[in-house]
């Protein structure tokens, strides 16, 4: 190699590479394994991951990690996972593992704690070509639901990925169609369905599954329009039973103050059309879905509601 060539070499380590290599490019640059041994004792450089080297001292920046994953992973290796969701933006940086997938038939196998391994037998169908390259928007969203430990926190997660607005819900459910999900695909397909219906956070999934769905309540209106001081601003549930029930799902930004005011106004439209109100949060509809789901049935019950509600596994 000429000396123009190698330097070359170098100067795309230092940059492009963030300062990481392997093994198969520096002996393409005529660096021997003694050097590299005599670099890593000296301090000079340290070893990250098998065949991987960083070519400096002291902690490894994001971007290092992200290469010397991929670099570890092989030519084939793409960014997936949570990895994948924070360079989509859907989630916000953290301190954990590189995710990386590989077709099947790869060698590389995880390395705890700086990456972790995922195979996929559909590879060649998930992969956007981009610089790194990655997984799909979809398919980013549906690894990281089916890697979560049971039914509901995959639900849980593939609801808030979707709510960002970062990947359309009916993308999700194409890529279900032609990938089904390894585990928890019906239960993924009612949580995408529910997005498309109207749900636009976490805590409105959750009354949705564990309240509404679970206890035999008739699906409310979500979203749904009230004209308020010549505003048009939309309820989170509502139910057009008798004179009608409202139920709003206060999350952390009904603290503020400009929306208390919002929904002091609501309520009294909501008064002033005869409609009934409920109000729960968070606490109130993860720590006690069958609670919510009593008072509910009581006011629907109350303006003519004939149905007959069910009890959950949860129920008393």
């Amino acid at each position: 190699m000429s000396a123009t060539a190698h330097a070359t070499v170098w100067d795309r380590i230092d940059t492009v590479q963030h300062g990481i290599t392997d093994l198969a490019q520096l002996r393409s640059a005529g660096v021997t394994r003694d050097m590299i041994v005599a670099a890593v004792e000296a301090g000079r450089w340290q070893w990250v991951l098998p065949r991987t080297y960083a070519t400096f001292t002291g902690p490894l920046t994001p971007e290092a990690k992200v290469e010397a994953a991929r670099r570890y992973g092989g030519a084939a290796a793409v960014l997936s996972h949570r990895t994948a969701a924070e360079h989509w933006g859907m989630v916000p940086p953290s301190d954990g593992p590189v995710h990386i997938t590989l077709p099947y038939g790869a060698s590389a196998v995880s390395q705890p704690p700086l990456v972790i391994v995922h195979r996929s037998r559909a590879f060649a169908h998930i992969v956007v070509a981009q610089d790194p390259p990655l997984t799909s928007r979809a398919d980013t969203v549906l690894d990281m639901s089916v890697a979560e430990p049971d039914v509901r926190a995959a639900q849980r997660m593939l609801t808030s990925l979707l709510v960002t607005g970062r990947v359309r819900p009916v993308e999700v459910e194409q890529r279900i169609v032609e990938r089904p999900p390894p585990r928890y695909g019906r239960a993924l397909t009612r949580s995408v369905a529910l997005v498309r219906h109207g749900v636009q956070s976490v805590l409105e999934e959750c009354y949705a599954v564990d309240v509404e769905a679970a206890h035999g309540l008739p699906d409310g209106r979500r979203q749904g329009a009230v004209h308020v001081d010549g505003v048009t601003l939309f309820e989170d549930v509502m139910y057009d039973v008798g004179a009608g029930l409202t139920v709003r799902l206060d999350g952390r930004t009904h603290l503020l103050h400009s929306v208390a005011w919002r929904d002091r106004r609501r309520d009294n439209a909501a008064e002033l059309a005869g409609r009934a109100r409920l109000t729960f949060g968070w606490r109130d509809v993860s720590a006690d879905p069958c609670g919510v789901a009593g008072e509910v049935v009581t006011v629907l019950s109350r303006g003519g509601w004939a149905g007959e509600p069910v009890r959950c596994a949860r129920c008393p």
